[in-house]
């Protein structure tokens, strides 16, 4: 039994045992007006004093104290946790947020943020109870709840004039969704894809974007789309801003340092779209297309390529990334006056739309650098690869991702930390002396294990057509990154090695 299992099997003994007002004292009748939910671009902060991926976060938090913080900080809706085993919350935690949001709207003439009711509801009288607290919206997640319950309670929701925020994930859940905007009204439905998996806490950055189209077909275009969890920083939030979202929940680093919300609240609103967030907005979209095809094979990127021959033949035998070296120092760099020719070659034989190009660099501020930025402005690359100066990186507009070299668990922390400031992928590649790649080294399985279960895996050095199917098998990476292991010198490959690791079937 995973997690949110035992969360419902307990909530059905609670309800069983105290009632669906969970032995708490609840108004018989609303006394609050209803406030729209994120009728606009915003921030949902949240009331939490503990998870089960965390244990206590904030123990001692005062509901009323810091929904008032929220807010002064200028958020437009406050989720309050009243699941009591795991997030030690509960029914007076959200009348004691209302009243304080109240108050504070009174008291400063302004529109009180929205209250979402965030639980693990299995019934349409908990919707009830809810909006005689004062709740504006309640969580539906759509994992635990069949196709006629969540279109029954969204039903609920309409009846009583609140917002019903429909947690999605799965294909099952997009199907319930489809089921459920033919029977209510989408003013009243907003939806939410999790970034941290409910089954074991892992957190994917890029889930709520893989799902962010679907979700507009079948809902409209307009429709209200909440990016919920794993933002934790000003960076990460801002990123989570650029990519098309209505709104963004914040639980643990609202929780944690309510002073500091405005700054995750006006990061996030603030946010433009950039060229970064429409590149990783096109890779969560072949993401998905993978994982509806059922197709377990991963992404291949061939890089230090330095020919017109070699790029072709790599793209023909599918590889998805190609990869140019913009460093004067490796044996495998690029003459950018030839880049325009390759991609021109692979334009005329129709392949440059089945690859992505990567420009990679190592120093932000070189010459080297500039050239990959000249040559990503002009359309030749789709990516920057900032091979260990991803921390110094500025351009965050620009199509990227880093590439952290890890050697001891210590390197691990730097990929912590570029993760933390919401980078959705990070290449982790072998560390032998002062060499960056193309290094032939395998990093240690157990490093790779760790950052495997860290992080959905990119994993460069030493792989090869003899040990791909093992590497596959063991660590099950999303994207392999291969160099050396593909060469008959350094910057030339053998198209017979290129042949046995792009047309192996894994």
């Amino acid at each position: 039994m995973n997690i949110l299992e035992e969360i419902v099997e307990q909530r059905k003994k609670d309800i069983a045992e105290k009632g669906v007002s969970l032995g708490f004292e609840v108004p018989q009748n609303r006394t609050r007006g209803i406030t729209p939910f994120l009728p606009q671009k915003g921030v949902i902060l949240e009331i939490k004093r503990a998870s089960p991926s965390k244990g206590d976060i904030a123990p001692d938090l005062d509901a009323a104290k810091t929904a008032e913080l929220y807010a002064k900080a200028g958020t437009s809706a406050i989720s309050v946790l009243t699941e009591e085993h795991w997030f030690k919350g509960n029914l007076q935690d959200l009348q004691n947020a209302c009243r304080a949001v109240d108050e504070y709207a009174s008291k400063t003439q302004t529109n009180p943020p929205a209250i979402l009711r965030k639980d693990f509801l299995i019934s349409e009288d908990e919707i009830d109870i809810a909006f005689r607290c004062g709740a504006d919206a309640v969580l539906l997640i759509a994992r635990i709840l069949d196709t006629n319950k969540i279109v029954s309670m969204a039903k609920k929701c309409e009846q009583l004039g609140i917002s019903a925020l429909i947690e999605l994930r799965l294909d099952e859940d997009l199907k319930k969704l489809s089921e459920v905007v033919k029977h209510v009204d989408t003013k009243f439905i907003v939806c939410g894809v999790n970034a941290r998996d409910l089954k074991n806490f892992s957190i994917d950055l890029l889930t709520p974007l893989a799902l962010l189209s679907e979700i507009r077909s079948i809902a409209g275009k307009d429709a209200r789309v909440v990016f919920e969890s794993g933002i934790r920083t000003n960076e990460a939030a801002e990123f989570a801003g650029s990519l098309g979202f209505s709104a963004m929940l914040l639980g643990e680093a609202a929780a944690r340092n309510p002073q500091k919300a405005g700054e995750l609240v006006s990061s996030f609103v603030n946010a433009k779209e950039t060229e970064n967030a429409h590149a990783w907005n096109d890779f969560a979209n072949k993401l998905q297309a993978k994982r509806k095809s059922c197709e377990t094979k991963p992404f291949i990127k061939i890089c230090g390529i330095t020919n017109e021959k070699d790029a072709v033949k790599a793209a023909e035998l599918g590889a998805d990334f190609l990869g140019f070296i913009f460093f004067k120092k490796s044996p495998r760099k690029i003459n950018p006056a030839n880049l325009p020719e390759i991609v021109q070659k692979l334009q005329e034989l129709g392949l440059r739309q089945k690859v992505r190009l990567v420009g990679v660099i190592v120093d932000t501020d070189s010459k080297d650098a500039e050239k990959a930025f000249e040559a990503q402005k002009a359309g030749l690359l789709d990516f920057i690869q900032l091979h260990g100066c991803g921390h110094l990186f500025t351009k965050k507009e620009l199509p990227h991702y880093a590439v952290v070299n890890i050697s001891s668990e210590k390197d691990l922390q730097k990929l912590d930390e570029l993760r933390l400031k919401g980078e959705p992928r990070i290449l982790i590649d072998a560390k032998i002396g002062n060499q960056l790649g193309g290094t032939g080294e395998r990093i240690s399985d157990l490093l790779v294990e760790k950052v495997s279960q860290k992080t959905k895996l990119w994993l460069a050095g030493g792989i090869t057509s003899e040990n791909i199917s093992e590497i596959i098998n063991k660590f099950h990476p999303e994207l392999l990154d291969i160099a050396s292991g593909v060469e008959s010198e350094p910057g030339i490959k053998d198209h017979k090695k290129l042949e046995a690791v792009l047309a192996k079937n894994y």
